[in-house]
């Protein structure tokens, strides 16, 4: 070599040195600068190029990181190091699959290099690979066991995929790693709230702020878990901090929300629900939120048009899953004359029960009516007025023209307070039941009959509906009061733990009401309704049974929760819905006695001879 090229390269060499270790130590405009030197004494200097490229990701300018780092590839395509590189710099441009490709790459160059398996579990994640995501950090683990981060990375999947007790344990391990690790705490507070299990995930959102004094979405959760845990004040405060600390967060608006609904201060909850929406219009959650304030309040014309956002939501488990036909969905626009119309069940047995009264209404607009409904409520709704066809879920569809969800009726028939269809009773029972049941409970009544709901429904797949679940249920060992001698109980509750319930208070002697129980004899929503044909009046908590009840025209007695459904309304006693029923309400949250004292008192009344 020349002497003067030695020492060119010798200065070169000193020049990357003093640049990389500026680099290292956060210096990045100095250390760029002197890449800079290099490449214009060297313009194919590999490290320089590369460094470059890693400089300029970090900086936020990824579509030069692409180019810097592309271009030190093309000198050195075996470099897995640049790889991994520039698959991160193609992922922060939004290039993803070109990421992947370039992930896959550096470890076909070195499979034992845990990095892009993390970085590729990073971007499967993004897309929503859920189990692929899952396999890349696990693969990343198995080759760097102490990555903090790819420990909690694999968390956020396992949430996703609702593997809450994994969940939590990888944020355990990643905590393990990195006691300080914030965000790691927050994510695990997440999961443990998928395991509803408030106090614990109270205590991780408290630790992940300990450790960053400004998290706001940390604060907005915990005003979520504190909201499920009773501790309205607390609540409000914590989302008041979340904003206080990020004025334009969007989510704490909607979190407060529904702190503000459930203690029924409606304004105040729309007016949270508005700003939600105006700092994220796009947003459904919003607008799903404000509808069910906006119904609450009896304000019907909005709140159903706001309801339609809810098939945007991704957190809205009630709704069926968005079929996408290509026939059109029909929401009162267009002439149904000589056409015909799907309508579909789309949420609970009750809602369907609720809204499939509307089935009359279209058919009286000139259409072919087709319901789908769940299997349950089939024998049922056999023969309900307007539905020339009725199919079960599951069951193949026959052609259309139209569709409708029941629950997107109102709107299409521009429903008011002043205009609810409360034609009643809308369903018909086989005659072969009603004689079943009649012959069951006894043709001659010495005493008045009173059906008995005190929880609504367990289901162990749907933790989503727990806490509600605790809040609408009553221990029947409440009911005491009700005891009344002119009055024969019969339960009507189906399901576990509830029907155990009743079995070991009757064991134990209970000083309440002798509640008769046949309810093994049910099979489906036909014999519930043969059998409360057979009943002067059913009491029930807020479940399907109401709505059966309702609409069968029997006298219906419902016993709300504070934070009672939308249905109900506010502060009123009767239902524009159901012209039988009659409405009671807690005065405070989680205080039953006081209302069934309410109850005895009106039960002692109404059974008086």
């Amino acid at each position: 070599m020349h002497p003067a090229n030695e020492s060119s390269a010798a200065l070169v060499a000193a020049k990357l040195r003093e640049a990389v270790a500026l680099h290292s130590q956060g210096q990045l405009s100095r250390a760029r600068e002197l890449y800079e030197e290099i490449l214009r004494v060297e313009p194919r200097h590999f490290d320089a190029l590369h460094l470059s490229g890693v400089i300029a990701a970090v900086t936020g300018d990824p579509r030069k990181a692409v180019e810097l780092i592309g271009s030190a590839i093309e000198i050195d395509p075996r470099n897995h190091n640049a790889y991994n590189n520039q698959g991160a710099a193609l992922q922060e441009a939004g290039n993803w699959e070109a990421a992947l490709a370039s992930y896959d790459r550096a470890i076909a160059l070195k499979s034992d290099y845990a990095e892009p398996h993390y970085n590729r579990g990073n971007v499967l994640k993004d897309f929503g690979r859920w189990d692929a995501a899952l396999a890349s950090y696990d693969r990343a683990i198995a080759l760097q066991q102490d990555h903090a981060q790819a420990h909690s990375n694999r968390g956020i999947v396992l949430v996703e995929l609702k593997r809450w007790e994994e969940a939590v344990a990888s944020y355990d391990r990643a905590i393990a790693l990195r006691s300080n690790f914030a965000e790691a705490h927050y994510n695990r507070a997440i999961a443990l709230c998928g395991l509803r299990q408030w106090d614990a995930a109270l205590a991780a959102y408290d630790r992940a702020i300990a450790l960053k004094h400004d998290y706001a979405e940390a604060y907005s959760n915990r005003g979520f878990v504190l909201h499920e845990l009773q501790r309205h004040d607390e609540s409000l405060a914590s989302c008041d901090r979340a904003i206080a600390i990020k004025p334009d967060y969007s989510e704490v608006y909607c979190n407060r929300g529904g702190v503000l609904l459930a203690a029924r201060r409606v304004p105040e909850a729309l007016a949270s629900y508005d700003r939600a929406i105006a700092l994220k219009p796009d947003r459904a959650r919003g607008y799903v939120n404000r509808a069910l304030a906006l119904l609450l309040a009896g304000e019907y014309e909005k709140g159903w048009a706001d309801h339609e956002w809810r098939w945007k939501d991704p957190s809205n488990w009630l709704a069926i899953e968005n079929r996408n036909f290509p026939q059109p969905l029909w929401l009162g626009q267009d002439s149904l004359v000589g056409k015909t119309i799907l309508l579909q069940s789309e949420q609970g047995y009750g809602d369907t029960i609720q809204f499939c009264r509307y089935a009359k209404l279209v058919a009286d607009r000139g259409a072919e009516v087709i319901l789908e409904v769940p299997t349950a409520l089939s024998r049922l709704l056999q023969g309900l007025s307007g539905v020339s066809r009725l199919v079960v879920h599951g069951e193949p569809l026959p052609p259309f023209d139209y569709y409708c969800p029941l629950l997107s009726l109102p709107l299409a028939m521009k429903t008011m307070l002043s205009s609810v269809p409360a034609q009643i009773p809308y369903l018909k029972i086989g005659e072969e039941r009603l004689r079943h049941w009649s012959r069951k409970l006894g043709e001659q009544r010495e005493r008045r009959r009173v059906g008995l709901v005190w929880s609504g429904g367990f289901r162990q797949q749907r933790p989503e509906l727990w806490s509600v679940n605790n809040r609408r249920n009553i221990p029947l060992a409440n009911f005491t009061e009700l005891k009344n001698p002119e009055v024969e109980f019969y339960s009507l509750q189906k399901g576990q733990p509830a029907e155990s319930e009743l079995a070991e208070l009757i064991a134990h002697h209970w000083d309440g009401p002798e509640i008769k129980d046949f309810t093994g004899e049910i099979h489906d929503f036909s014999d519930t309704a043969a059998f409360i044909e057979q009943l002067d009046l059913v009491i029930s908590v807020d479940t399907s049974t109401v709505h059966l009840a309702g609409a069968l025209g029997k006298p219906v007695w419902i016993l709300n929760r504070f934070d009672g459904c939308w249905r109900w309304l506010l502060d009123r006693t009767d239902s524009p819905w159901y012209p039988t029923a009659r409405l009671y309400r807690q005065e405070r949250p989680g205080e039953w006695d006081r209302m069934l004292r309410k109850v005895a008192r009106d039960l002692a009344e109404w059974s008086r001879p």
